[in-house]
């Protein structure tokens, strides 16, 4: 090899490191963005609450029916249970406000109501159980984000509402690469991650925001920002927006109160949907969980991870969403 080919290898990897570098830094300033401005949004919603007002919340369930006196727009479910025991707390994933009305657990009650703290043993469990399915697709894009280093120039498109009878949780990405194959260890390791994200207990929070202000937080994502207009359209120009940990995304929610509340989790399949472009491609990813301290059999679990393979049939990526149900309910 003559010196001038060698000269020309080692400066082509350096600036391809260079390049490397550089787009993770870049992702790593990006992630700090959001999150500065997702944080200074909550700041100033709290100082705008002003003069604090009072509010009853009768709160239904076991021990004893109470009323609780509590701070309209700053009390939460959360702190409603922290009146009751630490049980309350642990235990309860999803609030539900004058018996119809799912709330997040972390998010500001806004006038007097009832109030029911839900768990994985109530006897409708539908509702929980959908917040639950919900908030394991926001994880999954957490744990892909984590998973995937910075040259496969990960995107994250969006979840759709979810639909417990289809038998798994997905996210729809996209990836600089359309023959991704993964392995089976690549899947564990995403598997993996969503363990992590449990293990850590991370706080699951709303916050509603003015289009604007998405637009500026998600200014670098191109999915997201042309999925923004149509969402606000059809909310009042508004947007709900839920951050775990340092991970912001997208949804109508609610969500179950923390990450804790996954229990045993296998991220079971990525589905190629189409080409995006002259080198890319959008990919589905799915997977199954149980709630934390649900027990179910090898063989039971089994044919639920066989079931969660096969291809989702929800909106896909690139076809427009028509209802508000459809809408931000992911």
């Amino acid at each position: 090899m003559s010196r001038a080919t060698k000269l020309h290898k080692t400066s082509w990897c350096a600036l391809r490191q260079f390049q490397q570098y550089r787009t993770k830094a870049n992702f790593s300033a990006s992630i700090a963005s959001r999150n500065e401005l997702f944080a200074q949004e909550q700041r100033r919603q709290r100082d705008a609450v002003g003069r604090i007002d009072k509010i009853e919340v009768r709160y239904l369930g076991l021990p004893e029916d109470v009323t609780l006196v509590m701070n309209n727009h700053i009390s939460t479910p959360f702190n409603c249970a922290q009146h009751l025991s630490e049980g309350h707390c642990r235990r309860s994933a999803l609030a539900l406000i004058d018996g119809s009305v799912p709330w997040d657990m972390h998010r500001p009650l806004q006038e007097s109501c009832t109030l029911q703290l839900l768990n994985f043993n109530v006897s409708e469990p539908h509702v929980v159980n959908k917040a639950f399915w919900r908030t394991c697709s926001f994880m999954l894009g957490a744990a892909l984000t984590r998973a995937f280093k910075t040259e496969a120039n990960l995107q994250l498109h969006s979840f759709p509402g979810p639909n417990i009878k289809s038998g798994s949780f997905i996210h729809d990405i996209v990836l600089e690469t359309q023959n991704w194959q993964p392995s089976k260890s690549e899947m564990r390791a995403i598997s993996a991650e969503m363990i992590r994200l449990a293990a850590q207990d991370l706080r699951i929070e709303r916050l509603d925001v003015q289009q604007e202000i998405a637009q500026e937080i998600f200014k670098d994502s191109k999915y997201k920002s042309e999925q923004l207009p149509s969402i606000a359209q059809q909310n009042n120009g508004r947007v709900s927006l839920y951050r775990l940990g340092d991970h912001i995304d997208i949804s109508r929610g609610p969500m179950v109160a923390s990450t804790h509340f996954l229990g045993k989790c296998t991220v079971s399949a990525a589905h190629k949907l189409a080409d995006e472009g002259s080198a890319g491609a959008f990919y589905r990813i799915q997977g199954v969980a149980l709630p934390c301290g649900f027990k179910l059999s090898h063989v039971a679990y089994g044919l639920l991870e066989e079931r969660s393979q096969k291809l989702n049939p929800a909106r896909l990526p690139h076809e427009p969403f028509e209802e508000q149900q459809q809408l931000q309910l992911s």
